[in-house]
């Protein structure tokens, strides 16, 4: 069975039709979806998947306390050093789950460092990632580097300056490999 990690900008609060649409296919091809606890996209897919009440959905969270889990789903809670702070404590939970997800499902607003980071943490690993960037209301498939350039391009001048300085002072994107998994679909049939 298919891992798909979703995860999104704090900012993005609600899910449009053409997101639910994609939330929708996974949940009618039975997909395993991690999710992380943020407020935001977190919640905001949270409740999706409640409503819907599917059950095929593992939450994490970052050291022993969750923030959101709508849907009293399982828990992951990821081992954190509490000295850690910010971004530095959730990017943990994030990474591992990027380790277990065979996919990723970003929603992104153009500014948020944390979501484009979980993009590259997926690529590095050679899984393949959608990107919905909000500012455009469009999808991206994001096989490589290149695409996340693209996609980078694309943000106001400020938050691209920022974002390229946070991600090469953390990341070592050399090691970035292209995605090798075969296509995955999740556009609404």
């Amino acid at each position: 069975m298919k891992t798909v990690f979703l995860s999104g900008s704090r900012r993005i609060s609600r899910l449009n039709e053409l997101v639910r649409s994609r939330i929708q296919n996974m949940v009618e091809q039975g997909f395993h979806i991690v999710v992380g606890d943020a407020n935001g996209a977190d919640k905001a897919l949270q409740s999706y998947l409640a409503a819907q009440d599917y059950r095929n959905v593992v939450v994490f969270c970052a050291g022993q306390e969750c923030r959101n889990n709508v849907g009293g789903w399982e828990v992951n809670e990821v081992p954190v050093n509490p000295k850690l702070k910010g971004r530095a404590f959730y990017t943990q939970k994030d990474k591992e789950m990027a380790a277990r997800a065979d996919y990723g499902l970003v929603l992104w607003d153009g500014k948020s460092v944390g979501s484009i980071t979980n993009v590259y943490e997926l690529l590095k690993s050679g899984k393949k990632v959608v990107v919905y960037f909000s500012p455009e209301k469009r999808f991206m498939n994001v096989n490589d580097l290149g695409d996340v350039d693209t996609l980078i391009k694309n943000c106001e001048l400020p938050e691209n300056h920022a974002i390229y300085k946070t991600l090469d002072s953390s990341r070592n994107l050399e090691d970035t490999r292209p995605a090798v998994q075969e296509e995955l679909d999740f556009s609404a049939r």
